[in-house]
């Protein structure tokens, strides 16, 4: 399994400016790409009734997304959101939503991206594995 997964520093640059223009609330999206290249994300409304606190991508945008790729559009291959007032790290909560299908998981905070593979039995919380995320120019 891919234990390293690159992405521009432009979008992760500009993932973090949603978020900070969401906060106090989470934002959340989904991402794009093939391998170990996140090479696109979009945002998606935030339908969490306390998006202050959790986060849950709007259906809507999840299933179109899905549509897309069914019909040869970008890969789907994974999910990006905020923490507003924490840390760039999966919490408890994000390990009993995330279901263990491989998915990436960026997840920003203060600035800071990391990024994690939901799996079964992972080492964060039982659902997360670490993944290395490398920035290109």
């Amino acid at each position: 399994m891919d234990m390293t997964v690159r992405i521009s520093r432009s979008l992760i640059d500009e993932i973090d400016a949603a978020a900070a223009a969401a906060a106090p609330h989470e934002a959340c999206g989904l991402l794009f790409g093939r391998g170990d290249a996140i090479t696109a994300w979009k945002p998606a409304e935030n339908v969490a009734v306390t998006p202050e606190t959790h986060f849950e991508i709007d259906p809507a945008a999840l299933f179109a997304a899905i549509r897309a790729e069914r019909a040869g559009g970008p890969p789907l291959i994974g999910y990006w959101h905020s923490h507003p007032n924490g840390d760039a790290a999966p919490s408890p909560t994000d390990a009993a939503m995330a279901a263990p299908d491989g998915k990436l998981w960026v997840i920003v905070a203060r600035g800071a991206a990391t990024c994690w593979r939901a799996v079964a039995q992972g080492s964060r919380h039982g659902r997360f594995d670490p993944v290395a995320l490398t920035p290109f120019a």
